[in-house]
């Protein structure tokens, strides 16, 4: 895949990109990793995502405007959970990703998401979903999630609760470059916001959310009011070219991996994004 210059780097860049050419430095393993692009339909707005400011304490994308997400449990593989939708084969032929591996990302998928914003996309049933998700009892499964004391399917069966995975489509697959010193591999899913269902930031990671138009947030981050990671200006630049949910959910997506590279450019560190990624960014 060629590629074209992208997003400028700190100077401190340099000195890392310089280690990896010499050898001096190895890349940190990459974590595999889930994100969520939780869409609807406003009457007024049209389509619009829902998207989290992390806090400036944290290692990684501090202050950054992201997609609800996270890391894969090793407990997210728990074969025993109700399932209910393409089996874990066919997200493996759409990610590339064996069988296992799979399974672990759909239901990282849908645990970050009801970890990060209370959304939850499984139901009573195959055909249902939960309709509500706030009150003291839901918010102690929450934090029973969040601390590992229980796990994602031991919340479900506890709850007689059958995962989704029919709600959600693959969208994208993105590795974070190798001169970051906390890397993920991350698989993006778009998914619809459950009817009767609330988003909220219930999150320690996060300070501030917002359901915000795709073209509008992109257009934040090109005016430099939104910081964004390029995974995720590109994701919503993509969306923006749709005008529902269900435009959204019936596209066909071919999913290719996405990992930018850093080089030395002129002098100055950049950070080169794949040609077919690179014009959703701005250049530096």
């Amino acid at each position: 895949m060629s590629i074209v210059r992208g997003l400028k780097l700190p100077p401190s860049f340099r000195d890392r990109i310089e280690d990896f050419r010499a050898g001096r430095a190895e890349p940190a393993p990459a974590r595999h990793a889930s994100t969520v692009v939780v869409l609807r339909d406003h009457d007024k707005h049209g389509l619009q995502a829902f998207m989290l400011r992390r806090v400036r304490s944290m290692a990684f994308a501090p202050g950054a405007y992201v997609f609800p997400g996270g890391s894969v449990d090793p407990r997210d593989g728990d074969a025993a959970l109700a399932w209910s939708g393409p089996p874990p084969a066919e997200w493996g032929a759409a990610f590339k990703a064996d069988e296992t591996l799979a399974r672990e990302l759909v239901c990282a998928a849908v645990r970050e998401t009801f970890e990060e914003t209370l959304v939850l996309l499984a139901g009573p049933t195959g055909e249902t979903v939960v309709d509500d998700t706030r009150g003291d009892e839901w918010e102690a499964d929450r934090q029973a999630l969040l601390d590992r004391s229980q796990s994602f399917g031991g919340f479900l069966d506890r709850r007689g609760l059958v995962l989704r995975a029919d709600l959600l489509r693959p969208w994208a697959h993105w590795i974070t470059p190798v001169v970051e010193p906390k890397r993920y591999d991350t698989r993006f899913f778009v998914a619809a916001m459950p009817e009767g269902q609330r988003a909220r930031d219930v999150s320690t990671e996060a300070d501030q959310v917002a359901w915000v138009r795709p073209a509008e947030a992109a257009e934040r981050a090109e005016r430099g009011e939104w910081p964004m990671l390029p995974p995720t200006i590109a994701t919503l630049e993509e969306l923006a070219e749709f005008e529902t949910v269900a435009d959204v959910l019936a596209a066909p997506r071919e999913i290719a991996v996405n990992e930018p590279i850093a080089e030395i450019i002129d002098g100055e560190a950049y950070l080169v994004l794949p040609e077919d990624a690179e014009r959703h960014y701005p250049r530096g």
